[in-house]
């Protein structure tokens, strides 16, 4: 299928590793042109210099997404760059799991109120676009109550939340609004690498969760994000795609 992604302009925050670089590369697999932003400045140069020589259409931004004003110069930069912006994703995350105050800080600050910058900053150019989407990046922590539930979880529901708040301000104007939420996810240098190492207990525990027998890959929530963010997915907003086979027992109405 054709995701009629050829020429769009996207943004991706977080985008130089895991999920958020999967969806990077996807995007512009299918034609798309992408600026992503991460706060690491090496990271981010190497993945721009990456991407750069397999797609010319890729621009790599050392942000962090807490900074508002920050915010609002890439986004104006990028649609500057790239003549508008079709596409919007919000993936980085502080992965602030354990309960403290600074953790709770740091979420609402990163998590929550990043997303709302950088889609605060992208409506106007969205409301030019001829097929406006935005897809933020939540988890199955925002949706039932597991080891994450703490600041990370919570501040993964209230995304959710004002996803569909901005489905539904907006769905007038033609932008469409979705929130994708992974299962646990598995890649070299992620979360889940490093409680395997450090905490096997938990490792075995949450695999044993998985119907499917293994935890998801970054590419799996890319793919989901693609669409989304496509033409070809033009009649949904508002909805919460669950990408975690089965690990979540929820029934969603």
């Amino acid at each position: 299928m054709d995701l009629q992604l050829s020429g769009k302009s996207a943004l991706v925050t977080g985008g130089t590793r895991g999920i958020g670089k999967a969806i990077v590369e996807t995007l512009l697999e299918e034609g798309a042109k992408v600026s992503f932003c991460a706060r690491n400045q090496d990271e981010v140069r190497r993945t721009e210099k990456d991407l750069a020589g397999r797609w010319p259409t890729v621009r790599g931004t050392v942000l962090d997404v807490a900074d508002g004003e920050g915010v609002a110069r890439w986004v104006e930069d990028s649609a500057a760059t790239f003549g508008g912006i079709d596409i919007v994703v919000n993936n980085v995350s502080a992965l602030a799991i354990p309960e403290s105050e600074e953790n709770w800080q740091t979420s609402i600050a990163v998590d929550l109120m990043g997303t709302v910058h950088v889609c605060k900053a992208a409506l106007p150019h969205l409301e030019r676009s001829g097929s406006p989407s935005i897809i933020n990046i939540s988890s199955v922590s925002g949706r039932e109550v597991d080891f994450a539930g703490g600041p990370y979880g919570t501040v993964k529901s209230a995304i959710i939340a004002y996803t569909a708040h901005l489905a539904f301000a907006y769905a007038a104007k033609g932008i469409r609004a979705n929130t994708v939420s992974p299962g646990n996810t598995y890649f070299p240098g992620g979360v889940w690498e490093s409680i395997e190492q450090g905490n096997p207990e938990l490792f075995r525990m949450a695999m044993d969760l998985n119907p499917t027998g293994r935890m998801g890959s970054p590419q799996d929530t890319a793919n989901a994000v693609a669409f989304l963010a496509s033409p070809r997915a033009g009649r949904i907003s508002g909805t919460n795609l669950v990408v975690d086979g089965a690990l979540t027992r929820g029934i969603q109405f």
